[in-house]
């Protein structure tokens, strides 16, 4: 038994460590030794906007002007607002653009993907951006997004989001996450696909379009893959930027549930990620799927340190009674203090790991109540 215990929590422990840091060395490293080119182009296709809003009414106006702003000809781009049942101002802000040429279409509230549904159709050119309502544009993210299609092997394109800086360690830890989030994703853009797109605004050819299954979580994931499992690649442009506001880690947790969710949602619907038919299927074990079992490794760990020999399992208990005392104790520090910059990214840590074990609720509830607003502190770009 003790020998049993040793080899679990020894397996256990190496594939968080293989997870978080190792795997993301190996990426880099072959992403610098094997990177795919993309055959950009300066042709300016026709481009259909689609914005699925829900009480958008504090974001609406400022997402548009973005919109119209882009260094894009505008008889080129078409523009359609989907309002999901709004109760609030989002409505009339949409018409009051209708003199720009935005069209705007209402249906009765039936989530995301209902709206997306129904916008599409709605819409007749060459490329679908999907955007939603929060993130504003750089004035030449459309342009340098586009570029991109000029590689035939091209389905999909992403903007790179940039969070705005934070006030408090919450945010700039959920920051600094996203920033280890985005790194990841530009690395495997070179040697072939990412597993999805980035939400806030990604470019899909038209011919790729497929409705999405109502319940879907993550239309940018579900989406964009059935693009890849066509031959596709799924990328993200680093000069094609959107901008975003800074959310703290409660609202990143409520955010985290729901993609994990999503993500066990695309294990159930497309087994072949799984499969020799995913060109990724190395990195997706190791990048997504391997965040999933995060959590459980942690809790193998705890509970196979019981089964451990003495002065090892009391080693090994101390080591784990300290890091989640640590994560404790980081809520009782005031932002600022000098020891944030190590509880935090632990407290951060374990918090994510937390939500990707409550992503397993998507078999036990309806999934539409794992969609919460995102709740974000409006700072000055």
């Amino acid at each position: 038994m003790p020998i049993l215990a040793t080899a679990v929590v020894a397996v256990a422990f190496l594939l968080v460590v293989y997870v978080v840091f190792l795997y993301p060395l190996l990426l880099a490293f072959i992403a610098r030794r094997n990177a795919l080119p993309v055959r950009k182009d300066s042709q300016l296709r026709s481009v259909s906007f689609v914005i699925a809003v829900r009480n958008g009414e504090k974001f609406l106006a400022r997402k548009l002007e973005s919109i119209l702003a882009l260094n894009y000809p505008r008889e080129l781009m078409e523009i359609v607002v989907v309002s999901d049942g709004s109760d609030d101002g989002t409505d009339q802000i949409a018409r009051s653009f209708a003199h720009e040429g935005v069209r705007f279409m209402r249906i009765p509230r039936g989530g995301k993907c209902a709206a997306l549904n129904a916008g599409v159709p709605a819409t007749s050119n060459e490329i679908i951006v999907f955007t939603d309502v929060r993130q504003t544009l750089d004035r030449n993210c459309l342009r340098n997004a586009i570029a991109c299609f000029g590689d035939p092997g091209i389905g999909a394109v992403s903007a790179q989001l940039h969070i705005r800086s934070g006030e408090s360690a919450d945010e700039h830890d959920t920051g600094l996450y996203w920033r280890y989030e985005v790194w990841m994703r530009r690395n495997m853009s070179k040697i072939g696909s990412t597993f999805g797109t980035n939400g806030p605004f990604y470019a899909l050819r038209r011919s790729l379009w497929t409705p999405i299954p109502a319940d879907t979580l993550l239309d940018d994931a579900w989406l964009p893959l059935t693009a890849m499992f066509k031959g596709y690649r799924l990328i993200l442009e680093p000069t094609a930027r959107a901008y975003d506001y800074p959310t703290g880690l409660e609202s990143e947790f409520r955010r985290k549930v729901r993609t994990q969710a999503g993500l066990y949602q695309i294990l159930r619907t497309m087994p072949d990620m799984l499969s020799s038919r995913n060109p990724m299927r190395f990195h997706f074990l190791s990048a997504k799927f391997g965040r999933i079992l995060i959590p459980y490794c942690l809790i193998v760990i705890a509970l196979a340190t019981f089964g451990l020999p003495q002065p090892l399992r009391r080693i090994v208990e101390l080591c784990q009674l300290a890091f989640y005392l640590t994560a404790a104790f980081d809520m009782l520090l005031p932002d600022g203090f000098f020891l944030k910059r190590f509880t935090s990214p632990i407290r951060t840590f374990l918090v994510l790991s937390t939500a990707a074990l409550f992503g397993i609720k998507v078999y036990f509830v309806s999934p539409r109540t794992l969609w919460k607003e995102t709740k974000v502190r409006q700072a000055v770009l």
